[in-house]
């Protein structure tokens, strides 16, 4: 079945996962990145169909395929979309042999105690029924911690795993994703609890699932080492956050068990006005920075 050969891609393979789930927040600033101001578009519809346009034009560049990529995960527009007439999943894994993932996170509350939880997901269900339809192999879903505040972390952890009971009912995989803001004022604490509450929680998962955990790259390496090697866990993978590309990929290579799923740090150096050859040499380049700091370890 094609849902067990994405599993043993997702378990085993070598590589990384590419982050194009960029939402209705933070697409002026991918867009920007890619060289499209606010001012050459007008409105949210149009605003999508660039950006669209642009995940399309990575996701069909000859280096974006399943030797370095192994996954991609998406915002629900680019889920829906296509790319060259088929379904964005279907043409991920049928064409590209990279396994699919969505984004179901609607956002962000205001923080308290330290961490921002996840706003309420309406519809959630009907989403994940879709997605399975659609052949998306799992989810994403993010929440934040600025402090080392030991309830607030332990709340954001509670959340990411009573979500993953939800999503796993559906059959999907879900990433959680408890992000440590790289400006944090004491990172490494915060760091040291929210390891602790993984582990917690890994421990007291119900059923049989697994899940995997996408965390920001730690101060401290190899923090993550232990909860990467959980027989609950099917993989860790690290959010760039900020970080340059050199700098992510070289803190990458300090953790052990650890790959990337980078989204800033993975577009950084495309832009709108390259020709398709600067365009595919520019991401080879960097698909190829990103999979060494995942495979070959320090």
């Amino acid at each position: 079945m094609s849902s067990d050969r994405m599993k043993t891609q997702m378990s085993d393979k070598g590589g990384f996962i590419a982050a194009l789930d960029q939402s209705g927040g933070s697409t002026p600033r991918a867009l920007a990145q890619y060289g499209i101001m606010e001012t050459a578009y007008s409105g949210d519809e149009e605003m999508f169909r660039l950006v669209h346009e642009m995940r399309v034009r990575i996701i069909t560049a000859p280096s974006f395929n399943g030797d370095k990529v192994i996954g991609a995960i998406l915002f629900e527009r680019t889920m829906d979309g296509e790319a060259k007439g088929k379904p964005v999943p279907s043409y991920l894994w049928e064409d590209r042999g990279v396994v699919p993932f969505l984004k179901v996170d609607k956002g962000l509350e205001a923080e308290k105690d330290g961490v921002s939880l996840m706003k309420p997901i309406p519809g959630l269900d009907d989403l994940l029924a879709r997605a399975v339809k659609l052949g998306v192999y799992g989810t994403k879903e993010r929440s934040v911690v600025n402090l080392p505040n030991r309830e607030g972390i332990a709340a954001i952890a509670k959340q990411q795993f009573d979500l993953a009971q939800q999503i796993a009912a559906h059959g999907l995989v879900p990433i959680l994703e408890p992000e440590v803001l790289v400006k944090s004022p004491d990172k490494p604490g915060a760091e040291a609890i929210l390891h602790d509450e993984l582990l917690k929680g890994l421990d007291a998962l119900p059923g049989d699932y697994k899940v995997m955990l996408k965390v920001t790259i730690p101060d401290k390496a190899d923090l993550y080492k232990d909860v990467a090697e959980h027989p609950r866990v099917e993989r860790l993978v690290a959010l760039s956050g900020g970080y340059s590309l050199d700098d992510a990929c070289t803190r990458l290579s300090h953790n052990h068990g650890m790959i990337a799923s980078f989204s800033r740090a993975l577009l950084g150096g495309l832009k709108a006005d390259m020709s398709d050859a600067d365009f595919d040499a520019a991401l080879s380049k960097t698909i190829d920075k990103i999979y060494r700091a995942s495979v070959d370890k320090v």
